[in-house]
Parts: C-alpha cells; structure tokens; sequence
C-alpha cells in the first residue's frame, strides 16, 4: 500500500503544506487558510495526489505537524488521518540533514516535514486520540496552574517593593501571608506608613474576621497595629507615594486573581470527577482533585499510549536518562519532559510521603545510601507512576500492600525506580 506524506508549517492564519510520495517526490504545495475552507482544500489535495476516483483511503495518508492540539488537528485526526506531532527541536535537527545552515522557506520546511515523516515515522509518536473529558481537565488544569504562577509573580513583585519603602508591613503581615484576605485588604486601605499607622484595632480585627482567621484576633490585631508604627527607616514622600501606589494596585490584581483561581479550582474539580478514571486517580496516595486533574490531563487517557510501565516513566520525565560514550557512563536526569505533568508528580511524591508508609520507607532508604534528596524524590515520584500504570492496565485501585511488595522481599529494589 503506497503512502501519502504531508509535512505542514503551520502558522496563526494559513498552513503551507507539501505532499511527497513513497520516493520523497513533491506532488504538491498548498497554502491553505486556517478553517473549515483550508481542510476542504487539504481533502481535495489528498485525493488529487492519491489520484484515486473512489474516496481515498485516509489510512495512507501521514501528516507531520509541529503541534498536538488545536481545532486543525483535531480535524486532521476525525478524518482518520495518522497524525505525527513532532518536536519543533527534532524537526530543526532533521532540516539541518537536508538543507544547509540558515536557509528558511516556509514551503521548503513544510517539505522537510514530509521527508521527515517518510523516514523518521518510526522515531516519532503518532498522536493518540484521547477522550474529550481528557482534554477538557488538561486545558481547566493548565488554566488554573497559570493563573497560580500569574499570582506568585505579582507577589513576588510586591514584596521588594514593600522593602524599598514600607518594611514594617512585611514584619507586621509575616505570619497572614501576603495572598491572603486580610493582607490584601490592609494593604489596599492602607498602602503607606502614614495610612497604615492610622488603623485601629478594630479595622484590623474586623480584616482578620472577614479573612476567617481564628483564635485570640484582638492580640493578633494589637501585634500587627504595634509592627505598623514602630520607627523604620522612610523614603522621601513623593517616592513612598508611587510605590504605594505600586504596591495598592498589585493587591487589586492578586485579589481578583484569588478569587479566579478559587472558580478555577472548583471547574477543575468538577471536570476532573467526570472523567470515568477519577475515582482510580484519587485511590493513589498524595492524588486529590487538582494534582489528579492535571496527572491525566498531561498523561492523557487513549487506550494503549504507554505500552509499559517504563514508557509513562519517561513521558513523565521520572525516569533516569544514561550517557555512555567510551569508557565514560553518566546518569542524568531527563530535562526534555513535560513540564506541567513533572511539577505534578513530584507534588504527589511530596504529599505521598506523609500517608503511604511504602512511600515513606522507600524515601528513607534512598536517603540512608546518601542519596539526595531531590533524587530520592524523583525515585518515589518515578515509582509512583509505575504503580499508576499498572492500577490503570488492570482497572483495580491502589492498594498499598501491593504497590510495595517489592520493598518486602527485596529492598534493594528500590533502586531500580
């Protein structure tokens, strides 16, 4: 069965796609407009190369694109095409084996694509065809964790601008946190020393009682009233002014981004617990609602992606990677992986210490061979989604006596993660 290969450059508004037969001959260049008009034409350029007067066969067909979403690909995908997202990294280092340094033509490397396609298929992951559950939780999760990221660095921003100008909020406000309600709300009313050293104690006790703070607020309130007037060092009046209002209007864009990362939550949560594997994501230790949102979004649930244990591994990013050239041989950890999915399988290992006694054991043995503590982490982490893969394959939920049975017979095998 004769092939079709189509590389596609794609960019905001078009696609320039190249098509080559089984030789790596051109048969066709197209720029094609992004829509439902440009996969019409991407159709009809398929059945004029296949040169087939009955409906061609999409199965022959390899399309190499350099992205794995968007309504294009998903069109690509329901047509029944075999899709190959490649790595815009490989995609460059595949190019530089057919064309000399430099040379950039949008057709020329929709044309490396297809080549690539041709003779690389084989290197390259076809695109699984996940559940629309799957990438709803994975879009809400990556919404949510960059709303997080978006708050952190406006805190981050503020903070040294406290410390130019009004340190004795940072010591007064060190034990609320400076995300939090009442923080925020002090900081809005009053974002100078001046202001700041007229509150009462009743204003900053009703601040604590809204934030929903407990325990003896009324010594709490003194406390911080007593941090807000002692003497410090003070900027010239017309510098205090612009970071106050620096600093008040970077307290209104974290509340409101508090309050979107609290809708975030709870839209994660409620799609996280539609998917049909919830309930096997949340029997894992250290999983809840928003770390096992993001685990299955990333890691994706069509049937068959991971062939083994050792696959989702290094998907994930847990598992080792080995150099070894000559006589030399190093271990590495793999710094190519997705990013989102290593930040949550870590958080996981993290939380999976204080309620999995195999998790803990585990740690505390890497940890007694003087291994390092981030390595140690990677190991749990690592092992975790081992056990996931195998509680995913048989359908069964976690179970500690078994995930851990190794350590029993054998603890040494710990080393293997």
């Amino acid at each position: 069965m004769k092939l079709l290969f189509i590389g596609d450059d794609w960019a905001e508004g078009h696609h320039d796609v190249a098509a080559q037969d089984d030789a790596g001959k051109t048969l066709a260049r197209r720029r094609l407009p992004e829509g439902a008009d440009g996969i019409a034409r991407f159709h009809e350029m398929v059945g004029s190369c296949l040169g087939e007067d009955a409906e061609p066969d999409p199965a022959r067909v390899i399309v190499v694109i350099e992205t794995d979403r968007g309504p294009w690909v998903k069109a690509l995908a329901a047509a029944g095409y075999r899709v190959y997202p490649a790595n815009p990294g490989q995609a460059a280092r595949h190019k530089e084996t057919v064309a000399n340094p430099g040379k950039k033509d949008d057709f020329f490397d929709a044309g490396c694509l297809a080549d690539m396609g041709r003779t690389r298929r084989h290197q390259m992951r076809e695109l699984a065809a996940g559940s629309d559950v799957a990438e709803a939780v994975k879009i809400a999760a990556r919404a949510h964790q960059k709303l997080v990221r978006e708050r952190t660095r406006h805190l981050l921003r503020m903070r040294p601008a406290l410390r130019e100008y009004f340190p004795a909020a940072l010591e007064a406000y060190a034990d609320l946190t400076l995300a939090g309600k009442d923080a925020l709300e002090l900081l809005a009313k009053a974002p100078n020393p001046e202001s700041a050293a007229r509150l009462t104690v009743t204003q900053v006790t009703a601040a604590l009682k809204r934030a929903g703070r407990r325990g003896d607020l009324a010594q709490r309130a003194r406390d911080i009233q007593a941090a807000l007037r002692a003497p410090h060092l003070a900027q010239p009046d017309v510098i205090a002014e612009a970071h106050a209002a620096s600093v008040q209007a970077a307290a209104a864009v974290i509340t409101a981004l508090n309050e979107q990362v609290k809708i975030m939550e709870a839209k994660v949560s409620g799609l996280f617990r539609r998917h049909p594997d919830a309930g096997l994501y949340l029997s894992q230790p250290g999983i809840g609602d928003i770390t096992g949102a993001r685990i299955p979004g990333e890691f994706g649930d069509a049937p068959g992606r991971y062939a083994t244990a050792k696959a989702r591994k290094n998907y994930a990013g847990t598992s080792p990677l080995t150099i070894q050239s000559g006589k030399k041989k190093t271990v590495h950890a793999r710094y190519i992986r997705n990013r989102h999915l290593i930040d949550a399988l870590p958080a996981q290992a993290l939380t999976a210490l204080s309620v999995s006694p195999g998790a803990r054991g585990s740690y505390d043995d890497l940890r007694a061979r003087e291994t390092g503590h981030d390595d140690a982490m990677r190991r749990v982490a690592s092992r975790l989604a081992g056990i996931l893969h195998g509680c995913l394959k048989t359908g069964r939920e976690y179970d500690e006596a078994t995930a851990w049975s190794h350590r029993a017979g054998n603890p040494e095998a710990t080393k293997a993660a």
